[in-house]
């Protein structure tokens, strides 16, 4: 947050009441911990959930067909290992990948309602 952002939030909160003030602040940027948390909250925590088992799962086999791939002498085995191995790790990093788009579209959410509660604050005071 630069100086202005901050300045705006405090504006914000001297016009806000306590109850307000206290749902605003639930309302504001995480850190990278909290998001992360953030994913097993929600109607699909479940699938989350299900996505880290599965990546877990994933890494093991990885883990398996690369400590394959060392033991094998033979060229032709030792490319389907490696090949097999990499593509664990391509599934692994599409897993991540996924989780942090839904931690991205979480903190836009969270913005998006930050949003509309301070446009229906100014439309009640404005009525």
């Amino acid at each position: 947050m630069n100086k202005s952002e901050k300045e705006f939030d405090v504006l914000i909160q001297e016009a806000l009441s306590k109850e307000e003030a206290k749902y605003f602040d639930e309302m504001a940027e995480q850190n990278v911990p909290q998001m992360v948390l953030g994913l097993f909250k929600g109607k699909n925590s479940w699938l989350n959930i299900v996505m880290i088992v599965v990546n877990l799962g994933v890494f093991g086999i990885g883990i398996y067909t690369f400590t394959e791939m060392l033991k094998t002498e033979s060229t032709n085995l030792k490319l389907e290992w490696m090949f097999y191995t990499l593509m664990c790790f391509l599934m692994m990093v599409l897993f991540k990948l996924w989780s942090w788009n839904q931690m991205d579209r979480n903190a836009l959410m969270r913005e998006i309602k930050r949003l509309e509660y301070q446009v229906s604050l100014l439309s009640k005071k404005k009525n």
